[in-house]
């Protein structure tokens, strides 16, 4: 059920971040002044973020049969000096290795430099498209409600009310719904921290509002996956796509202009939200887990595995994915990953919120108390409403317009 999903972001994702800091390629500069070394222009260049041509760098790991003798000017022991080391560490190049005696894999690696790359997309494409989606998502709202209005029950309240929610079941939202929110709102805080908190109100405030953050995030993620399996139990079945979803595609769901077509339940929109949050929420459980579980659970080299078998990033002319990474590179990815589905989720989130509270009269009522006015019933769940009335043995009632 995640596969597509993680075949469609985790190509962009490796598609997009590579991209993010190499968007121009500055041409070559001269280095003959410095004997093929670093340039004052190399520097300029990659701090604004134009493409460099590294192979000066990644290359120059020493040359034992041209290295300088030991008493000569620049003299290197073995035809290697200790930048010249370091780069073969960063680059990864095979003509030295690290043996360590203990601490696996993880104590081998020195120098991982995807760190950079993935540095480099969070606090760039990723923070800035996904800011910006959120308040687009919000503008649109507003801007929908201004030329909308809150939808209206259009039949006279009887004063009778049927059971939309049992306690279990508003439980299980209300935990779904509180833990996410605070999950969304210490994620923004860690991603735009730096960026827009620490300028506004200092660093102390930010460096404590950061720690706090991590606390909650990391232990408010259990509940989120407990309800998140108990929503999934209960509604599932009222889930599945069915006929009448057609028509309620057919008539907009009765948000815009004025039919209210008939709907069990859950409608076609509430199906569309419920699998977006089964999905999307286990896409994050599954990518937080392997963040706190980073040695024990690693997700991607297993995933692009399968997806190589697959065939999948020959469907965009890509050579096969890595299937042996650093857990450095495995936390990198679920990180970005885990961010990625968060941004999309939470802008699902907040067009719900807005239907469940502003947009929709009565619409609370169904998560607040559980009872629902049947005018409200018969306008958004006239199939469900007759259900109930036919389980029950009563007989469908006529309603009367509002005035």
């Amino acid at each position: 059920m995640l596969r597509p999903f993680l075949t469609v972001l985790t190509l962009v994702l490796l598609l997009t971040a590579p991209a993010s800091a190499q968007d121009t390629a500055a041409p070559a500069p001269d280095r003959s002044a410095t004997g093929g070394a670093q340039t004052l222009e190399d520097i300029l260049a990659r701090q604004r973020g134009e493409k460099i041509d590294d192979t000066f760098r990644r290359e120059a790991t020493g040359d034992p049969d041209g290295a300088a003798a030991m008493a000569a000017q620049l003299g290197t022991l073995g035809g290697a000096s200790d930048s010249e080391i370091w780069r073969a560490l960063r680059y990864g190049t095979d003509n030295i290795s690290v043996n360590v005696s203990a601490g696996g894999d993880v104590a081998q690696v020195l120098i991982q430099d995807g760190g950079m790359a993935w540095y480099e997309f969070r606090k760039g494409p990723l923070a800035t498209y996904g800011g910006w989606g959120l308040i687009g998502v919000l503008g649109f709202l507003l801007v929908f409600f201004v030329l909308r209005g809150r939808i209206k029950i259009v039949y006279q309240q009887t004063g009778r009310t049927v059971t939309r929610f049992k306690a279990i079941e508003r439980f299980a939202h209300w935990m779904l719904a509180g833990s996410f929110i605070l999950l969304g709102l210490t994620g923004l805080f860690t991603m735009f921290g730096r960026t827009l908190i620490a300028p506004l109100l200092g660093k102390e405030f930010n460096a404590t509002l950061l720690v706090a953050s991590k606390f909650v995030h990391n232990n408010v993620a259990w509940p989120f996956m407990i309800a998140l399996v108990m929503v999934f139990i209960m509604w599932v079945w009222h889930n599945i796509p069915n006929r009448t979803d057609l028509t309620w595609f057919a008539q907009a769901g009765g948000i815009v202009g004025s039919k209210h077509p008939p709907a069990k339940k859950f409608n076609a929109g509430q199906n569309i939200i419920f699998l977006s949050v089964i999905i999307l929420g286990g896409s994050i459980s599954a990518s937080g887990l392997s963040l706190l579980f980073p040695y024990e659970l690693p997700m991607f080299a297993k995933t692009f595995a399968i997806l190589n078998d697959m065939g999948a990033p020959g469907w965009v002319g890509m050579a096969p994915l890595p299937t042996e990474m650093a857990p450095q590179e495995e936390m990198q990815l679920a990180q970005a990953w885990h961010a990625i589905v968060g941004f999309v989720l939470m802008g699902i989130i907040l067009a719900h919120i807005y239907i469940g509270s502003l947009g929709m009269e009565g619409a609370y009522d169904a998560m607040g108390s559980g009872e629902v006015d049947e005018a409200w019933a018969r306008q958004h769940h006239s199939l469900w409403l007759e259900e109930l009335h036919t389980r029950d043995g009563q007989a469908p009632k006529d309603a009367t317009p509002a005035e």
